[in-house]
């Protein structure tokens, strides 16, 4: 029988991870590192990219960070070309970036270039990127892509319709992906209920999280290590007959704030 540790063990694989430099992203990088993979931290902030590759060599893998904006093409490219060049290989990829006006979308007032810069940052960037490194996993027939999406995906709450629709949009992209791209490369997708990043934090009172408590049977909110240890199983061997699946991961409820 193989050993657990076995199973999760990424030793000599290349992972790349969008929005790496903080919340969610820079949680899977250090969690990726920890089972061993290289790590390549893409952030649009290079500083933050940077910080967490160095975290990341502490667990004696090699990494390094990449400014990338994931809305831009040449951008994506770049962050491709120099993973390739240093590591010869992509064998994970983690499509976290993202972001929107949840709550703060009024639908009288949106506009086609807010919806077209959302579905951008969202949607077509899983799209591209995946593209740019799907000839490389299909070169080392091994390739796991999870594309992080979003509890407001599967629920519907007041001034989210932009942001909850293209995340609902990756739901359905995971899907299709996965049966386009077997049986070398696996496609995933975690959807997170309300997690406690620093940009949660620097807004949550005491108030709103009693609010977001009321429909969670677990009575607290989400940390970072715990999409990034779902993260984990998806890209790792021990998932090797997972696809086209969404995770949901919300403490058993919704946290909404109506």
């Amino acid at each position: 029988m193989v050993s657990i540790e076995h199973e999760y063990n990424l030793k000599g694989m290349t992972a790349i991870i969008t929005g790496a430099g903080n919340g969610i992203g820079r949680a899977s990088a250090l969690m990726l590192a920890k089972a061993g993979a290289n790590i390549v931290a893409s952030d649009i902030n290079k500083i933050a990219a940077d910080d967490t590759a160095i975290a990341a060599r502490e667990f004696g893998i090699k990494a390094f960070g990449v400014q990338c904006d994931v809305t831009s093409e040449s951008d994506l490219e770049n962050l491709v070309e120099k993973t390739v060049t240093e590591f010869g290989r992509v064998n994970i990829l983690v499509n976290n970036a993202g972001g929107g006006g949840g709550g703060r979308e009024k639908f009288e007032d949106l506009t086609l270039d807010y919806l077209k810069k959302i579905y951008t940052l969202n949607v077509f960037s899983i799209f591209k990127l995946s593209q740019l490194c799907i000839p490389h996993m299909k070169a080392s027939e091994y390739g796991s892509i999870v594309n992080i999406s979003s509890i407001a995906s599967e629920m519907a709450s007041h001034n989210m319709s932009v942001y909850g629709s293209s995340k609902a949009a990756v739901n359905q992209l995971t899907k299709y992906m996965a049966v386009d791209l077997g049986p070398f490369i696996r496609v995933n997708a975690i959807a997170p209920g309300a997690i406690k990043t620093n940009a949660l934090k620097s807004v949550l009172n005491p108030e709103m999280e009693e609010k977001m408590l009321r429909k969670t049977p677990l009575k607290t909110l989400g940390e970072p290590d715990d999409i990034a240890m779902a993260v984990l199983y998806l890209v790792s061997p021990l998932s090797k007959w997972v696809t086209g699946q969404i995770l949901t991961i919300n403490g058993g409820g919704e946290q909404e704030l109506d």
